[in-house]
């Protein structure tokens, strides 16, 4: 299988930590150029007509795109260790936690990014500083939410590590760009979460 994947964007880095955590081998990484914009070439777009990444080649020549997708059918191939839930239930409230990280703190972080950091014109045009502000103000409500949570209980989902750690990890990261951290905001539950698993090796990926 072939991992098409960018630099520092937070969905492909959301996928590799999630392989990384299985341990599984045998994907290769396909790095994409977007700011030399080859997520939209013609040649791309047959993999993706979305021109988003990241997306995985099977080895049957499909392609899937769309985090999530991509990391329910690796859990599928590699179910052990687990990170979406074993039971209905669990797989329930891990999904919840998931999408509350990647709807209200990945997906409005990501359009401040892009529209007020001045590296990512290229991409957004137009840029609308206002808007990315915006988004910015909302964002942090939801990081102050979680901050709270964080303070009773010791991972996003409860009580281990699963798929939303990963997403509101890679979120925090890309919030760099912007010079946001947790600990500046005195969010210290949410700190002291992001330095725990920054020492994961999985991060490193």
């Amino acid at each position: 299988m072939k991992l098409y994947l960018s630099q520092r964007a937070p969905n492909p880095r959301r996928v590799q930590m999630f392989i990384a955590e299985k341990g599984m081998t045998g994907i290769e990484p396909v790095l994409v150029d977007i700011n030399a914009q080859e997520h939209r070439s013609a040649a791309f777009r047959e993999r993706n007509p979305l021109a988003r990444i990241p997306v995985l080649e099977l080895d049957d020549g499909r392609m899937l795109s769309e985090t999530r997708a991509i990391c329910t059918y690796l859990e599928g191939l590699q179910p052990e260790p687990n990170l979406m839930g074993e039971t209905s239930e669990e797989r329930a409230f891990i999904e919840m936690a998931d999408r509350r990280v990647e709807w209200y703190l990945m997906l409005p972080l990501a359009n401040a990014i892009r529209h007020q950091h001045p590296g990512l014109a290229v991409l957004e045009q137009p840029q609308f500083a206002d808007y990315g502000a915006s988004q910015q103000a909302k964002s942090l409500e939801t990081a102050a939410w979680l901050d709270r949570l964080l303070q009773d209980q010791p991972w996003v989902a409860g009580e281990r590590f699963t798929i939303a750690d990963i997403t509101a990890f890679c979120t925090l990261e890309f919030a760099r760009l912007l010079k946001l951290k947790p600990a500046d905001a005195g969010w210290h539950a949410l700190q002291a979460w992001r330095d725990l698993v920054a020492q994961r090796p999985s991060a490193a990926s």
